[in-house]
C-alpha cells in the first residue's frame, strides 16, 4: 500500500516517487516524454531516493532518449500538401493567399490557412500555434465545467502553454492547472482524460495507488485513454 509521495529533480529530470511497503526500489522511465518514476521503501529518504536515481542515471538518461525516436512528424513547413493532426484526425494543409485577415478552417478534409501573398514560414507557424491554442480554449471549458460537478470541486485557474515534458500539469497550492498546446491534435478522449487526471492532483498529489483508485472511479477507461495518447504521433519537437 503506497503510503507517501514525492517529487524530486535531478540533474533537471523531474522524478515521482511513491514509497510502498515494498523491499526493494524500482526505477521506471515511461512513455511518451520519459517520465520517471520510482517505487521505494517506506525505510528510505528522500536523499537515498536521490542517490540510487543519479547511481542509475545514464540508464535513465538512455530510455529517455530512446522515446525521442518514437513516431514523429517530420517537421512542419507549412506548405500546401503536407499533413497536419486536429483532434486526431489528419488533415492535408491547403494555403490560399489572398488579402486579409490570416485565418484556419477546416473544409473536408483539408486544412485551410487563408493568409496574405508573402506571408512567412515563421508567421505560418505562429498562426497554428495560436489557432491550436484557440482550438483548445474553446473545448476546455465544457470537460472542466463537467468534471467540476462530478469531483464536486472548482477549477480555479488553468492555462494552454507549451510544454516539453508533460501533457498537463498541476498545482496544488494555487490550483492551476496547464494544458500542453499539443494536446489539440490528439483525440477529444485523450484530452479528457487529462483533464481528470490533472484534477485529480487536487485529490492526490502522486501516481501512487491510491491516485489509480480515484481515477478508476472516476473514468474506468483511463489506461486505455493513455495509451491511446502514448502511441499518438508526436510533433517534431526538441523534446526535453
Amino acid at each position: 500500500m503506497s503510503t507517501g509521495s514525492a517529487n524530486l529533480t535531478v540533474a533537471g529530470i523531474d522524478v515521482d516517487v511513491v514509497y510502498k511497503d515494498i523491499k526493494n526500489l524500482h526505477i521506471g522511465v515511461y512513455p511518451p516524454l520519459g517520465r520517471v518514476r520510482v517505487a521505494a521503501p517506506e525505510r528510505l529518504d528522500n536523499d537515498r531516493v536521490r542517490l540510487a536515481v543519479i547511481q542509475r542515471l545514464s540508464w535513465i538518461k538512455k530510455q529517455r532518449k530512446e522515446f525521442q525516436h518514437t513516431e514523429r512528424q517530420s517537421e512542419r513547413e507549412m506548405v500546401t500538401g503536407e499533413s497536419h493532426y486536429v483532434w486526431g484526425r489528419r488533415f492535408r494543409l491547403k494555403i490560399v493567399e489572398r488579402p486579409g485577415r490570416a485565418h484556419f478552417e477546416i473544409d473536408g478534409e483539408r486544412l485551410l490557412l487563408y493568409m496574405p501573398e508573402g506571408t512567412s514560414t515563421e508567421r505560418r507557424h505562429a498562426l497554428l500555434d495560436r489557432w491550436y491554442r484557440q482550438q483548445l480554449r474553446n473545448t476546455l471549458p465544457g470537460l472542466i465545467t463537467k468534471w467540476e460537478s462530478k469531483l464536486e470541486l472548482s477549477v480555479p485557474r488553468w492555462s494552454v502553454r507549451r510544454m516539453k515534458t508533460k501533457w498537463g500539469s498541476c498545482n496544488r497550492e494555487s490550483r492551476h492547472i496547464w494544458f500542453n498546446v499539443e494536446l489539440a491534435k490528439k483525440h477529444p478522449d485523450c484530452l479528457e482524460y487529462i483533464v481528470v487526471h490533472e484534477m485529480t492532483h487536487y485529490l492526490e498529489r502522486g501516481h501512487g495507488e491510491r491516485f489509480s483508485a480515484l481515477m478508476d472511479g472516476l473514468m474506468n477507461d483511463w489506461r486505455s485513454r493513455r495509451a491511446q495518447l502514448n502511441a499518438a504521433p508526436l510533433t517534431d519537437e526538441k523534446w526535453a
